[in-house]
């Protein structure tokens, strides 16, 4: 199994906004993926930002591969994206998971 992770930040007024966003498009656009496992979206308000960090679970490299594209390493974006985000990583951190609960 392998964890993919990634993050951006939003103006803390447009943070309702951007959850519901990745609802309609990050989370099908996931779940709908042959090989993952799940996926969370997190959310932290700090000030005048809100942070938001994805972790998906995966079943192979193949898998992330049929969400990402050929490069892995690069983040994916949504059409809406740059409306939302006022910082983002442009890729991705991948950790192999040796143990679950």
């Amino acid at each position: 199994m392998i964890m993919r992770t990634w993050r951006g930040w939003t103006r803390a007024e447009d943070a309702d906004a951007y959850a519901a966003y990745l609802m309609e498009t990050g989370h099908p656009g996931y779940t709908s993926t042959p090989g993952n496992q799940g996926v969370t979206f997190t959310r932290r308000d700090d000030g005048d930002r809100a942070e938001f960090l994805l972790i998906s679970i995966w079943d192979s490299w193949e898998a992330i591969r049929a969400f990402a594209g050929p490069d892995p390493e690069r983040a994916v974006f949504y059409p809406q994206d740059d409306r939302f985000l006022v910082d983002r990583e442009l890729t991705v951190e991948h950790y192999e998971v040796f143990a679950t609960s």
